[in-house]
């Protein structure tokens, strides 16, 4: 897998800071409505300090994409490896998923929100990078749920069934809340969290 050395972070770098930045407004303005100019504003830099770590505003958004994929699959992975029982580690999956503070919300919306922009190749080189970096990722993710339910298959903890069909099917029900929920709305992430993983035990141990 292709893995993109991240830039040292020194005490003058504003490269996490423009990150934060753009998260917050990508996530709550939406990413075309924003401008590259309100991003550095909400830094404390100029425009043009921006192009020092990121090309452009795409750039950046790829950029968060990747990192939110690799956090939530570390996250996965943190969660079900200890997890003997393929029941137990299905729901230690899926309740990791919604163990997130608001910033990560905001990344996961971003991210389920443009992910259309992983299929096809950008003209530029660190663009192109970025997004050959987070399609990989998504394909690491698919195939670590797939595995999740073939080891519980094979230990007749879930029925036989397409592994890989059944993968995308929760992974998908999984993610789907990221484009509707909203902190201020009537339900509480907790339980939605509880009725998805409920459902997803249900869709693969029954």
């Amino acid at each position: 897998m292709t893995r993109i050395l991240e830039p040292e972070a020194g005490p003058r770098s504003k490269r996490a800071a423009i990150l934060a930045a753009a998260v917050d407004c990508f996530g709550e303005t939406g990413f075309e409505a924003t401008k590259w100019s309100t991003v550095a504003e909400r830094v404390g830099i100029g425009q043009t300090a921006l192009y020092h770590y990121f090309e452009s505003k795409t750039h950046c958004l790829l950029t968060i994409m990747r990192l939110e994929l690799q956090r939530s699959h570390d996250r996965f992975v943190d969660a079900t490896e200890s997890a003997d029982d393929p029941v137990e580690a299905l729901r230690a999956g899926v309740r990791a998923a919604y163990d997130v503070s608001e910033h990560e919300m905001l990344q996961m919306r971003i991210l389920q929100n443009h992910m259309d922009l992983l299929s096809g190749a950008r003209k530029s080189k660190r663009e192109e990078a970025e997004r050959i970096a987070a399609r990989q990722l998504v394909q690491v993710v698919e195939r670590d749920w797939t595995n999740l339910l073939v080891r519980g298959m094979s230990q007749g903890a879930f029925p036989l069934r397409d592994a890989q069909l059944l993968g995308a099917s929760v992974l998908g029900l999984i993610v789907s809340v990221w484009r509707w929920y909203r902190p201020a709305g009537p339900t509480p992430l907790s339980e939605i969290g509880e009725l998805i993983e409920g459902a997803c035990v249900r869709m693969i141990a029954s």
